[in-house]
């Protein structure tokens, strides 16, 4: 079961709908990301709930590392094991083949890459990465790809992305094989295709062809914020999104920062997930309107306000900005806390503001508006 369902277009930027077996998305959406199956902060799926997240981000690679994914599958997969009744993408592992670059070997069958918990090795295929994914009953599985630095020569990405297109056909039929299984915790998981060309316009638009042409149920770009300026990635996806079907979500993924969202939106993505705002969060370093702020600044020191003036976030609602630092500087896991809630509330409230303007016909404006205001803050 899955349906997109385009309801508006302003521009290029889309407002939809997505439908699965786990729940509706309205989109443009963020995903929040629990890496192993939890927001780094304590922050609980009632938390999630409170800040009405629609759909959480879970790594196929580290809760395949630990606890592993076939302990998972026999508690049931990952949203009875984590209580979060909402849709759930996994990703492929294919980030971390990108990211453990100087302990992996890839070949035609997979990559083999040394666990970076205790050193062992680890073996990673397309089918792999499915049956991973499969055990962990998420409502979208990605297919397993290589990212290729942005900065890779051409002849590299080349024969990569060729490698990834014959990986993906891999996916299909192993999703399909699994799909039928009696034991299979979500028989209904939707499969993603993943574009990959680091710069390269060309080999962006003919990988997008190609799978498009594999009616997916929904479409990635990869490969990029991994080297890359901010405007090489807006002129990637200029490029590309034009090439990967209307009817179906477009993913822009591990981007990014609240104008990296805001310009992609412009260009017609639709899901978007990082781990900037838990991460920042937990250094003090928390998202308004007017751009990022450090709270463990010495102004801060005896500033009775909220951190966000209008934030209806559970911190912001009646905790002020001088206790939430003296949390942080005593180390207080409440602190990290109503941070990591704070950022990840602006985030989901930036969708919705996003959503709204492209229903009233207005994105253009909201765009301007809201990058021109991002970084008054000096801090």
């Amino acid at each position: 079961m899955a349906k997109y369902t385009l309801l508006k277009k302003d521009g290029r930027a889309r407002r939809g709908s997505f439908e699965t077996v786990h729940g509706t998305v309205q989109t443009p959406v963020f995903m929040n990301v629990g890496t192993a199956g939890a927001i780094k902060g304590a922050v609980s799926a009632d938390d999630l709930e409170e800040i009405e997240t629609q759909i959480m981000l879970c790594n196929t690679y580290h809760l395949h590392v630990r606890t592993g994914d076939r302990l998972i599958k026999e508690m049931g997969g990952l949203h009875r094991f984590t209580s979060w009744k909402g849709p759930i993408l996994t990703d492929s592992g294919g980030f971390q083949v990108y990211s453990l670059s100087s302990l992996r070997n890839i070949k035609e069958e997979g990559v083999s890459f040394k666990s970076h918990v205790d050193g062992h090795t680890i073996f990673m295929g397309p089918e792999e990465s499915i049956q991973i994914q499969s055990n962990l009953g998420s409502t979208i599985a990605m297919a397993f790809d290589e990212c290729p630095s942005a900065r890779a020569e051409r002849e590299y990405v080349t024969q990569s992305v060729k490698r990834t297109e014959r990986w993906l056909i891999r996916c299909i039929n192993e999703m399909k094989r699994l799909n039928v299984l009696d034991d299979t915790v979500n028989k209904e998981q939707l499969l993603f295709g993943i574009n990959q060309g680091a710069v390269f316009d060309d080999i962006r638009t003919e990988n997008a062809d190609r799978i498009t042409e594999l009616d997916l149920d929904g479409y990635a770009i990869g490969g990029l914020a991994v080297g890359e300026t901010h405007e090489e990635m807006y002129h990637v996806l200029d490029v590309t999104v034009p090439h990967l079907p209307e009817d179906k979500p477009v993913y822009l993924m591990g981007v990014g920062t609240p104008e990296n969202i805001v310009e992609a939106v412009y260009r017609g993505v639709d899901f978007f997930d990082c781990v900037y705002p838990s991460r920042n969060a937990r250094h003090g370093q928390l998202y308004t309107k007017r751009g990022k702020l450090n709270l463990k600044n010495r102004a801060y020191e005896k500033d009775d306000r909220p951190i966000e003036e209008g934030c209806m976030c559970p911190a912001c609602r009646r905790y002020s900005r001088s206790y939430i630092r003296h949390l942080l500087k005593a180390g207080e896991m409440l602190g990290l806390r109503l941070c990591v809630t704070h950022n990840l509330y602006f985030y989901n409230h930036l969708c919705t503001d996003i959503r709204a303007a492209i229903d009233a016909g207005h994105y253009e404006d909201f765009r301007k508006e809201f990058l021109s205001g991002y970084n008054a803050l000096s801090d």
